[in-house]
Order: C-alpha cells, then structure tokens, then sequence
C-alpha cells in the first residue's frame, strides 16, 4: 500500500512540474541568439506568444519553463532580429521588377541591347521603361546622348532611369512628349544639351516633364508590384523595410493591403512634401498601425553624387564650372522644416553634397536648438564638412546612411571631390560616434536589396570582388555588433519602433531571421553570401529556405 502511494505521489508531482509549465506558440532552442539589446547579449533559446517574444534565454531554461506543439531545434544555427532596411523604396523596387533591368551594364551598348531584349517580351508597351544604368561604369564614363536610343526606337518613346533615381535619358520621341526644348529651363534641374540641342539627360527637378506624359501604374498594377517586392525582400530577412517618400494614395494603398492580409511585411512610410500631402498629414497627425508607421516627411535638399546634382560648397573637382544645385531653395527648405517643427512628424531629408549637409544641419538647429527626442534625420549624409560633424550630436539627428553607397561610389568619388575633401565622405564611424547610433539602409531599388551587402560594406569597406585591397577609407568602417544593431535595433529607433521591435527580448513583436552562417563570426568575405534560411513576422513563418 504504502509502495502504491509513492508511486502515486511521484506521479503528481512529475504532473504538477509538468502542468507548471507555461503555453507558448512556439519555441526556438539550441540556437546562437544575437538579441541586439542594449548590451548585445547572446542566447539560446525564446518562446513566441500571441506574436511576441514571451521569454528570452538558455535552451534549458526555456524547455524546462514553457511548452509548445511547435517546438525548434535549429542545431547551433544563428538567429538574427528582424532586418530592418529603414532608408529605401518598396514600391519603387516593385516597379523596377516591371521595367528593363539595366543594372551592371557595361556600356551604352549594352543598355540597348537589354532594351531590345525587353521590348521583344513586352511588344504591346506604350513606353519602353528601364532603371539602373549607371555612366560610370563605362568606358568613357561620358553621359549617353540620344542617338542610339534614335536609331533603336524610332517608334516608341523611351525613358531610361539611371541607377540614383536622379536623372533620365530620353529617346526623341519622348523628349518631344515632354515639350523639352533647347530653351526648356526648370529650378533645381538640369537639361544636358549639346550643340545647343537636349542630349536626353534630365536631372532631378528636370525629370518631372517626363515622367507628366507616361503611363503611370494604377491601384492594380501597384498591389502586383508591392506583392513581388515583398516575396524578394523577405527572402533576403527583411521585416521592416521604407517607402521613402510616397503620396497619401499610395499609403493608403498599402494600408489597405495590409488590413487585407495581402501585405505582411512592415513598412515605415516617408510622406512625399507637397501641399495636398502637407495639408492632409499636419492634420492627420502622426499614426501607427501593427504593420504600418507614417510620422515623417520626407524633403530633398539636393540631388545625387553620380549625377553631380549633390550640392557642393566648392565647386566640384572633376566639372569645376558647376557645384551643384539644391531642388528646393533654403526658404522653402525652411518653411516646410518649420511647419514639422510645429508638429510631431520627423524631418527626414535627402542630403548628398557638403553645401547641404550643411544648410539643413544649420536649419535643423535653428528650429530644434539642442538635444531633444524628435529623431530628425539625415538621410545619406554623404559628404560632410569637418565641421559639421558636431551638429549631429549637439541636435540628436540621426545619420540614415547607405554603405552600399560607399563601395558603389568609391571608384569615383574622389574624382568629384577631390583628395581632401572625399574623406568627409561615407564617414560611417565619425557618424556614429556623434550619438552612439546610426542607420543602415539600402535606397534599394538604387542599391540591391541584400541587407548583408550593406553589413558587409560597412565592416569590411570593399564590394563584392573584394576591392580595394585593405578597404575604402578603413577609418570610418564600423565593428560588426554596430552593424548589426545599425540594422536591427538602432534601425527601429530611427523609425520610432523600438518599442515594438528592433530586438529580441520579452514584450517586443516576433521578427527574427535564421541564417545558415553566422554573419558575426565568419569571414568577412563570406559574409555577403551568406544564405538566409527562415524569414518570421510575429510569430509566422513568412519564407523558408
């Protein structure tokens, strides 16, 4: 009898322990958990509930404390949060998926002959539509002119969208849609002619006759497009990505798509400033749903480096007539910085050149006046005066930078700016150290993608055939726990997300990536190729291997 009542005993016991455990949706264990917090602490194991992280810790402890019928052995696999791309275009990157890809080619003859390769697969067009090229890369390295474009096309007006976003080569036929002339002038633009004719090329502002007389997507090309783009980034681990700077139809677009249950991945939305946007926004206010965040604007002070549209305080080096312009002027600059000011929507501005790095620090202390928590930002801060560094600090503005942008631009940003004046130039760790953080995005579709592009960029300052040897300006690369963090939980601070997200602790929303390699241990050139395995938004697998 008394052999019967321990047994007994023993089996209560072994179900109370049992039945102490508590419900989760799902565990993780036998993993290394890189968490990002705020002391960079490493794991083994998490519980997920209701889409949040319930618990955070070793494979013992969380096997012994919680129970699941979906239950994780990743066998000693990495295990990431969530990457975050807090500087790019969503749906831009969709509708590059639509159009010529031109990236990578190696000559003006190459373009065309993508094009006619396009073309033959879409005969129907109205517009032949292509992005990426990039007259750097060539040869000559010369800007292309209209005549091969002329001879190809005849037929059927073409724009082409160079790899920055910032200029358009026509064929004639489109200019003469455009109405674009030789005495055809726009502010904070440029029309290259030759021999007093237009070549083709729009720069920035100039850029908008065009793109008034093309076909523009409607609400059901865009949602296809949006879909595409989200199947490509969330194979690569991104979770958050950015939409810097749409209108109030295409955020309302994408609002809906995720109220649909169509579109999963999360976005942080830039308002395009404009009246219409301004007007509707300032009196909106600031709002965040579980997928979506809008509470900043987005301006540009100048254009891009590439296209010699960055705003420079001395002229540039290789082009000494010309410094650049700004594409809006200082006072219109102002008046819509002031109108955020008086608001709760962050400024985030486009800034390339050191002349406007400059302007918008200086205006962004005139109005914010000292340290505060507003998370203003400078999107790209590319090329910064010695003395303005201090600015980022003394006005907590967050650096939103590209490193991508730095191993792309390397071959010849020096030509631009010269051999003082590059050294301010993708200055990652000076950034950085102004307020202990920094952002990294992509500006895809300008750049790929791939957040381990960036991540690799940004730690080893080569691209991807390793060049140079020993890295670009190897004072300003950053260690890979900044990166890492720079693309996780300092991602979501600049987007006001690190209540929610950014990290893997208890409380915050489930996103995390599984890598095969382990990013923070393997060599750098490897890193780039490393292969991303599970892709989870709140507890749901969204991409497996």
């Amino acid at each position: 009898m008394l052999y019967r009542y321990l047994i007994t005993g023993l089996f209560l016991l072994s179900f109370a322990a049992c039945s102490s455990k508590k419900n989760a949706d799902l565990i993780v264990h036998n993993a290394v958990v890189y968490t990002a917090d705020s002391a960079f602490t490493t794991a083994q194991a998490f519980a997920v509930k209701d889409g949040k992280f319930l618990a955070v810790g070793s494979s013992e402890g969380i096997l012994d404390g919680y129970e699941s019928d979906s239950v994780t052995d990743l066998r000693g696999q990495p295990v990431y949060p969530g990457f975050y791309d807090p500087h790019a275009h969503f749906l831009g990157l969709g509708q590059m998926l639509d159009q010529a890809d031109l990236v990578g080619t190696a000559s003006f003859d190459e373009v065309i002959q993508r094009l006619k390769a396009f073309h033959a697969k879409n005969p129907t067009a109205i517009w032949l539509i292509g992005r990426g090229w990039d007259q750097n890369d060539w040869p000559d390295k010369q800007f292309p002119t209209k005549e091969k474009l002329d001879a190809a096309f005849p037929n059927i007006p073409v724009c082409l969208t160079r790899i920055d976003g910032h200029a358009v080569m026509l064929n004639s036929k489109a200019l003469r849609l455009a109405g674009v002339t030789r005495n055809t002038s726009v502010p904070g633009g440029e029309i290259m002619l030759a021999n007093n004719e237009p070549t083709g090329v729009l720069i920035d502002n100039a850029m908008g006759l065009a793109r008034r007389v093309m076909p523009q997507p409607d609400a059901e090309d865009k949602e296809r497009m949006l879909l595409a783009a989200q199947r490509v980034c969330l194979s690569l681990g991104l979770t958050t990505v950015s939409d810097a700077g749409l209108d109030r139809k295409d955020i309302e677009l994408i609002e809906q798509l995720h109220k649909d249950n169509k579109l999963k991945i999360r976005d942080y939305v830039m308002v395009s400033l404009g009246e219409p946007n301004l007007d509707y926004y300032l009196k909106r206010g600031p709002f965040q749903t579980d997928r979506l965040t809008v509470r900043s604007f987005k301006l540009y002070a100048d254009g891009a480096l590439g296209s010699r549209g960055a705003c420079l305080r001395k002229p540039y080096t290789d082009r000494p007539e010309t410094g650049g312009f700004l594409l809006l002027n200082p006072k219109e600059l102002e008046r819509a910085l002031t109108l955020l000011a008086q608001s709760e929507f962050q400024a985030n501005t486009h800034c390339i050149g050191d002349s406007a790095n400059h302007l918008i620090l200086d205006l962004y202390g005139k109005l914010l006046k000292k340290p505060n928590e507003r998370r203003w930002r400078i999107e790209h801060a590319q090329v910064v005066s010695p003395d303005d560094f201090w600015k980022f600090n003394r006005y907590s503005v967050i650096p939103s930078v590209q490193p991508t942008h730095a191993t792309s631009d390397m071959y010849w940003a020096a030509d631009r700016l010269g051999p003082v004046r590059v050294k301010g130039a993708y200055a990652f760790q000076d950034l950085m150290k102004q307020n202990g953080l920094i952002a990294f995005g992509s500006d895809f579709p300008v750049e790929a993608p791939n957040p381990l592009y960036g991540f690799h960029a940004a730690v080893a300052r080569v691209d991807a055939k390793g060049f140079p040897a020993g890295g670009f300006q190897m004072e300003n690369a950053v260690d890979r726990a900044s990166a890492l963090k720079a693309m996780t939980s300092w991602a979501a601070y600049a987007n006001f997300e690190d209540h929610l997200r950014g990290s893997i602790e208890p409380g915050k929303q489930a996103d995390f990536v599984v890598l095969q390699q382990d990013i923070m241990k393997i060599p750098a050139p490897e890193i780039r190729g490393a292969t991303v395995l599970q892709t989870w938004i709140e507890g749901e697998k969204l991409f497996q291997k």
